[in-house]
This record gives C-alpha cells, structure tokens and sequence, in this order.
C-alpha cells in the first residue's frame, strides 16, 4: 500500500445528488460522475482505516468500498450529511471489539452526543448501540503513526475544522479560510475544498471562491467537493484551471513521498 490512500466516498452536498423528484440534466445524467453521495473520504496508511465524517450515506459507501475496519473518525462538524451515518458504526464496534475513536472540536462532539444520545447515555441500555470514544482536540495530535492538523475555519458564522495530514487536506463546507489557517496549507501536494455551485451561497464557497482559495493555497492538485446539482462534471471541470479537478464518488488518491498516483 501507498503511505496513504485517500477515497472518495460522496462528493455531494445534503441532499446528494440526484435530488429526489429533481429531473434537471444534472440529476438524470448518464455520467456516472454525477452521480453523488453525501460527502466523505476514506483514508488508509499502514494499520490505519480512518474516516473523516460518519456521511448519512455510510452504510452504502463502506459495501461500495469494501471498508472492512475503522479505526477512528475525524468530524469536521454535526451538520447531518456529516454525521447521520453514526449508527452504521456498530458492526465496527462488533468486529472489532473495542470503541472507535473520534476526534474534532469540543463543540463538535458535544453536538454529536446530544443527536445521538442514545449513544451516549450511561443508563440501563438493553439494545445495541455505537461506542465512541470521543477526543476533543484543538492543535496537532498523533494518530496512529501520522501527525493530524485541525485546520480551523468558517461555514457561514461557524467555526468547523478542515484537517491536514502530511501534504493532504480536506477542508470542505467552508465559505472563509482565516489568514492565521493559511500557514496550516502551506506546501501542499492535493488539497480537497467545498465548492458548491457557481452561484454564490451564504455558507459555502462557489466555483470563483474556491478557485481564488486555491490560487491562494497553492497546493500541486486542488480537487472541488461537496457539488450541488447544479454543477455538471464535464462541464464544470472544463471551465476550472488546469491543476484544479472535481472529484467524484469513488477516486482514490494513492499518495508517495515521492509523487502520488490518481485512479
């Protein structure tokens, strides 16, 4: 295996796309790109399976990918498309006999614990829950071999983080990047960012913005995410600079220190 393996496993917005009882060109394409789940990434690197995001999709995303173990989860907030998959957790919990980590901020797991409280309740319980051992963080900490930077950063007026690990990040559902995270992105080879639409959105960054963010950043390869349906892949991708992609339900980055392979 690659030092780290990154797979997409939704790369669309709350309400996925296609929109139930939508028929626009978006949401009866026959490109399979646009065909997407809410949004998520997979990522492995020697004794390591971690998710970023419990997605409301996940059930339907580890049978796709064949995701066998999960060692821990890094939330970037408690919007729902992040974090309803949480109770597919469990036969995670059966297989592996211990409590799955989750990191993000203390907000974050605060929120977490009163969606799902079920979850969390330390009262008489007689059926089959989820166990999370939740790990509020705030700086760089160690995770199983690699070094993990919450990047912090707005959706509309809330805080939520992004996270860095080696030169990959994943910031999505951002509408502002603060100046003081930008060092936190410096010298990156693939950088994932939300870009919702063309048009402008209260609380997430369109197609210009994200485009600007990545000029900004830097990075080798920027890769847009959490797409609305308005936003068809070959049309959409056609317009962006030539080191800007969109991603897309199932891709894998398969990253070296010496380079990194896309499939």
């Amino acid at each position: 295996m690659f030092p780290m393996r990154v797979t997409f496993l939704g790369t669309g917005t709350s309400s996925g796309v296609p929109v139930p009882t939508c028929d626009c060109a978006i949401c009866t394409s026959d490109d399979p790109r646009d065909r997407r789940l809410r949004p998520s990434v997979f990522l492995e690197w020697e004794d390591a399976s971690i998710l970023i995001d419990t997605s409301t999709d996940l059930r339907q995303q580890a049978l796709r990918e064949k995701i066998q173990r999960v060692d821990a989860i890094l939330y970037t907030h408690a919007h729902a498309d992040h974090v309803l998959g949480l109770d597919e957790l469990r036969i995670y919990n059966w297989r592996q006999a211990a409590p799955i980590e989750a990191y993000g901020s203390a907000d974050t797991l605060d929120k977490l614990g009163r969606t799902f409280w079920y979850v969390f309740d330390t009262g008489p319980n007689e059926s089959t829950k989820p166990a999370l051992d939740r790990r509020p963080v705030e700086t760089p900490f160690e995770l199983r071999g690699k070094t993990v930077i919450p990047v912090p950063i707005f959706h509309g007026r809330m805080p939520i983080y992004g996270y860095r690990i080696g030169r990959f990040a994943y910031v999505t559902d951002v509408s502002r990047i603060p100046e003081s995270s930008l060092p936190l992105l410096d010298g990156l080879e693939h950088l994932v960012i939300g870009a919702l639409r063309r048009r402008p959105h209260p609380t997430h960054m369109n197609f210009e913005q994200a485009v600007e963010a990545a000029r900004v950043i830097g990075a080798e390869r920027t890769w847009f995410t959490h797409l609305s349906h308005e936003v068809l892949h070959s049309e959409g991708e056609a317009e962006l600079p030539e080191n800007v992609r969109i991603a897309y339900d199932g891709l894998r980055l398969e990253i070296d220190e010496g380079g990194s392979e896309v499939r």
